[in-house]
């Protein structure tokens, strides 16, 4: 199967076996896992046949809820509920999602409607961010908790794992760590544009730190601040 987004009235990805498999899941029900990549802009294409990831993004929200909070209680026995809640926010953050699922190449599968305003439908955080929760709910669905759960703990464990001492930050306030631990001003945000319909605005952002400048994008403000620190630190050497 060629790994890009299928546009414009292209049919749902035939051998979604091989994407299964390239996932590491098994799906008895495959029709589950092609609604997972299907977005909603791609089910008034011609010959569109399923319906969007939308139902299973919802369960699967629930389903990462669960499963998260299930880990941290297990992993962290000694903490308390606030740092466990801390380490939660910055785990099934929507930024989070989209970086797993960008990782795993879940764009590449996504059913999509051409996007003529921008470079990609299947590129949007948090279109990204949702297609991982829709694969969640299609293998909760498929196979129960036994069953998504291995799946679950693989692609996070990085990130669970990164600093098991201390909770992870979001991006900003990892931004404004590093730039107050040596001594400069903290970032200045501005908003650079805002473009979109209503139901699906797009907003870029810029940060601006020590000299230099980095930009983001998000459905919302805040997700457009959290990418362009994110950008702005991957600029930094380690």
């Amino acid at each position: 199967m060629a790994r890009r987004a299928r546009e414009a009235g292209a049919a749902p990805p035939r051998d979604v076996a091989a994407v299964a498999r390239r996932l590491g899941l098994r799906f008895r029900d495959e029709g589950l896992l092609r609604e997972a990549l299907t977005h909603s802009s791609a089910t008034g294409l011609p010959g569109a046949a399923m319906p969007s990831n939308e139902r299973l993004e919802f369960l699967g929200d629930r389903v990462l809820g669960l499963l998260m909070a299930e880990w941290l209680i297990e992993r962290f026995p000694a903490e308390r509920e606030g740092m466990l809640m801390r380490r939660f926010g910055t785990l099934v953050a929507a930024e989070t999602l989209a970086g797993i699922a960008a990782r795993l190449g879940l764009g590449d599968d996504l059913v999509v409607a051409s996007d003529p305003a921008g470079p990609g439908i299947h590129t949007r955080p948090n279109v990204l961010a949702d297609a991982l929760e829709a694969l969640l709910g299609a293998a909760y669905l498929d196979g129960g908790l036994d069953a998504v759960r291995p799946f679950f703990r693989r692609v996070f464990a990085p990130l669970v794992e990164a600093e098991p001492a201390r909770p992870p930050l979001p991006a900003k306030s990892r931004l404004q760590e590093w730039l107050q631990g040596r001594g400069h001003a903290l970032p200045v945000y501005t908003l650079v544009s805002a473009e979109g319909p209503s139901h699906e605005p797009v907003f870029v952002v810029a940060v601006s730190a020590a000299g230099r400048e980095a930009q983001g994008r998000g459905e919302t403000k805040r997700a457009a601040e959290l990418a362009a620190a994110e950008a702005w630190l991957a600029g930094v050497a380690p």
